[in-house]
């Protein structure tokens, strides 16, 4: 296991490190709807608030990764951070709904700006070899500080909402700092840019294995998100308590916490590519799989099957999509993928519910068994594409130029 880590570049270890502190602060979301209560916000008028949280989560990727290929990744990273941290202060202190939707959406916005500056700095760091590794280390930070933040929102909230906001504008600030003084400026190389991609995302727009993997990620992720949205739902139906919610958050973030490092020490011989297929299927097919659990130790069987897969693919696709960027737009392809991750959670957050008390939950297990292993093959039938340009001895136009050399990858998707 010290061997899949080892040799990766100080760069890594340090936004792991920055990484693992963040989300130690991630205390204030999770119990948002109670702070709003407590502020005497209206049930009805809680919505606008949530809403306004998952919209910034639609416009921070793309605007972080924008300004990583623009500005800089460390600029970006702080910028995030800073109105991160603004974001958290202003939540707390607004006075009505209306200043409480526009700071929800200054604190996920922001906060979603950090992710793809942050990927894009460690895909310029490591070498191509390395990046499954960095980014699955990565990923595994980020479970750490989840982990720790989920144990300690409930003793901090139970002594006032004040802790979690100041654990939160603390523990980002921090990261900001860290940035500031360790990490390099990762400023791409302008000279380097291909002519005609603009500055715009219309340089993953135009590759045609973009467009076909993008959605394909989409899917995977709205499956994934139904365990905040489903499981709680389902649990509920079936007559058990909160406590039993709380048993199985705990039981992903531990097992995530435990088998990852684990998972990536055992497959990094294999492709990649199959790699990700088999875990996305195993998420798939564990979600599904909530639609015949009604005891406790049966919805523990379900999570731990998803969280297995979750710890199998932790980073992979985040390295797929390095491997494919060209140089300069490292940051607008991680963006893209991070605005597909924004847009997934908002679609399953809005339409999950609504899904599972229209049609009824059985369809929504269904849609995830069939839907999450159809988009899983998908991205297996698109390897040879994904294999032939990431190749080292890929040619140097075929990598610059991704819109001409791999016309062919619409067909195979």
């Amino acid at each position: 296991m010290l061997s899949t880590f080892s040799g990766l570049p100080r760069a890594a270890w340090i936004v792991f490190t920055g990484t693992v502190v963040n989300r130690l602060g991630y205390l204030v979301t999770p119990f948002l709807v109670f702070f709003l209560g407590s502020r005497g916000i209206p049930t009805e008028q809680i919505p606008y608030v949530l809403g306004a949280l998952g919209a910034g989560n639609l416009v921070g990727p793309a605007l972080g990764g924008l300004l990583a290929d623009r500005v800089g990744r460390r600029s970006t990273m702080i910028t995030g951070l800073v109105g991160t941290a603004a974001g958290q202060g202003l939540l707390f202190t607004a006075p009505d709904t209306v200043t409480l939707a526009l700071a929800a959406v200054l604190l996920s916005g922001a906060g979603s700006m950090v992710g793809p500056a942050a990927s894009a700095l460690l895909a310029d760091q490591v070498t191509a070899d390395r990046r499954r590794a960095a980014f699955s280390l990565f990923h595994w930070a980020v479970n750490i500080g989840t982990a720790v933040a989920g144990m300690l929102g409930g003793f901090l909230a139970a002594r006032g909402y004040w802790l979690l906001f100041t654990v939160d504008v603390v523990s980002t600030l921090t990261y900001a700092v860290i940035a500031a003084s360790f990490l390099p400026a990762g400023r791409p190389d302008r000279t380097r840019r291909a002519a005609g991609d603009g500055a715009g995302y219309g340089v993953v727009l135009r590759d045609p294995l973009m467009r076909a993997l993008l959605p394909l990620f989409y899917i995977a992720l709205v499956i994934y998100t139904f365990t905040e949205v489903a499981l709680p739902l389902a649990i509920r139906d079936d007559g058990l308590s909160t406590t039993t919610l709380g048993l199985m958050s705990t039981l992903n973030a531990a097992l995530v916490v435990v088998l990852q490092p684990v998972a990536i020490t055992v497959l990094a011989r294999f492709r990649q590519i199959p790699v990700y297929v088999a875990g996305s299927i195993l998420v798939a097919l564990g979600v599904a799989l909530t639609g015949v659990a009604d005891t406790p130790w049966a919805y523990a069987a379900t999570v731990a099957l998803w969280s297995l897969g979750e710890a199998v693919i932790g980073g992979v696709a985040g390295s797929i999509v390095a491997a494919l960027a060209p140089d300069h737009a490292r940051g607008r392809y991680q963006g893209a993928y991070q605005w597909t991750w924004g847009t997934a959670r908002f679609t399953a957050l809005s339409l999950g519910t609504t899904l599972y008390a229209t049609a009824g939950p059985a369809t929504l297990w269904w849609f995830s068994a069939t839907a999450g292993t159809a988009a899983a093959l998908g991205v297996g039938a698109l390897s040879t594409a994904i294999g032939r340009r990431t190749s080292p001895d890929a040619a140097p136009a075929e990598k610059a130029a991704p819109q001409e050399a791999e016309r062919t990858a619409d067909a195979a998707a």
